[in-house]
C-alpha cells in the first residue's frame, strides 16, 4: 500500500471513531493500522484497527470496517503453550454480521466476497448491533463483515499474536507493509 493510500485510510478510520464518540489520542491516531491483507482489495477486504494494550495477559482494540467490508476468515492457533487468543466482539457504532464454524444460516444477510469466495467455509451467521457482544473461544474459525453504514467494533482478548493467525486463503499477508 502506498503512502497516501493509507493517509486517506486513516483519515477515514479517525471520522469513524467520532462517529462513535470514541476518543482517540494523537499517538494512537498516528498508530492506527490498515490492513489490506496483501489482496489489494482493501474496500471489500480490509480492515483497520489501533490496538490499544497488548501484554502477556490481555488485549484491547478498536477496530473499523468500511460499508461491507469483511475481515477474512482466519481463526487464533495454539502456540506452544498458549491455547490460541480468545476474543469477544462488542459493536460500538454499525452493525456486524460475524460467521462462525457451525450449522450454517439457510440465508445470511452479509454477503461472501468475490475476491477469495472460496476460502470462506464458517457459515453460522451471528448479527450483532450496537451494545451487542460475542465471544470467540480459540481456534474458531470465523470472518466478519460490516453492514450498509461500517461499523466499529472493540476488541477484548488474551494476548494477540497477529503474525501466528492461521488464514483459511493461502494468499492473504497479515502483516501490512506501506510503500513510500
Amino acid at each position: 500500500m502506498r503512502r497516501n493510500q493509507y493517509e486517506e485510510i486513516r483519515d477515514r478510520v479517525l471520522a469513524y471513531f467520532t462517529q462513535a464518540h470514541i476518543i482517540i489520542t494523537e499517538v494512537e491516531k498516528a498508530a492506527v493500522e490498515v490492513a489490506d491483507f496483501g489482496l489489494e482489495d482493501f474496500e471489500q477486504v480490509g480492515l483497520s484497527l489501533i490496538t490499544y494494550v497488548n501484554t502477556e495477559r490481555c488485549c484491547a482494540k478498536e477496530l473499523v470496517l468500511f460499508p461491507g467490508q469483511t475481515c477474512p476468515e482466519h481463526l487464533h492457533p495454539s502456540i506452544g503453550g498458549y491455547p490460541g487468543k480468545e476474543e469477544t466482539f462488542r459493536v460500538r457504532y454499525g452493525k456486524v454480521y460475524l460467521y462462525v464454524d457451525g450449522e450454517p444460516t439457510e440465508e445470511i444477510r452479509g454477503h461472501v466476497p468475490e475476491n477469495g469466495s472460496q476460502y470462506y467455509t464458517a457459515g453460522k451467521e451471528i448479527i450483532l448491533y450496537p451494545g451487542q457482544q460475542f465471544t470467540l473461544t480459540p481456534n474458531t474459525r470465523h470472518w466478519f463483515q460490516a453492514g450498509e453504514e461500517g461499523a466499529v467494533v472493540s476488541e477484548f482478548s488474551t494476548t494477540s499474536y497477529d503474525e501466528a493467525d492461521i488464514f483459511t486463503d493461502v494468499r492473504i499477508k497479515r502483516i501490512p507493509s506501506i510503500e513510500g
